[in-house]
């Protein structure tokens, strides 16, 4: 399974090889200056937006790649049943990162105890 984490003053989304393949893409950086807000969502399927191009997907159980709308991407790794990890972007590649976790209360509040990474709520 995908998994985001803070890696010196970027967030990287690591992907195993199967998720790049089905991505068609490889693991995705931004710069942690970029980040907005970090939240955690129970179902991630609500949160996708517009079309995938390019990636893989099966409604409600897996999404998996770049979803385009106008103005705007977001990467996502999302899967059935798991909570996700969203960070909300400016200045990046992507708008958002949608990244299902096991654990992903934990993430976000490892994401979120980075100086540079705040929450504006």
């Amino acid at each position: 399974m995908a998994t985001i984490r803070r890696e010196g003053d970027e967030v990287v989304v690591k992907l195993n090889d199967l998720e790049k393949a089905g991505a068609l893409r490889g693991d995705v950086r931004a710069p942690a200056s970029a980040v907005q807000s970090v939240r955690v969502v129970e179902n991630p399927f609500k949160e996708v937006r517009g079309i995938r191009a390019p990636g893989t997907g099966f409604p409600r159980v897996i999404a998996l790649g770049t979803w385009r709308r106008r103005g705007a991407k977001d990467f996502v790794a999302a899967y059935r049943g798991e909570p996700a990890v969203v960070v909300e972007l400016a200045g990046a590649e992507f708008a958002r990162l949608i990244v299902s976790s096991h654990d992903a209360a934990a993430l976000a509040a490892e994401l979120q105890d980075e100086p540079e990474i705040t929450n504006p709520s």
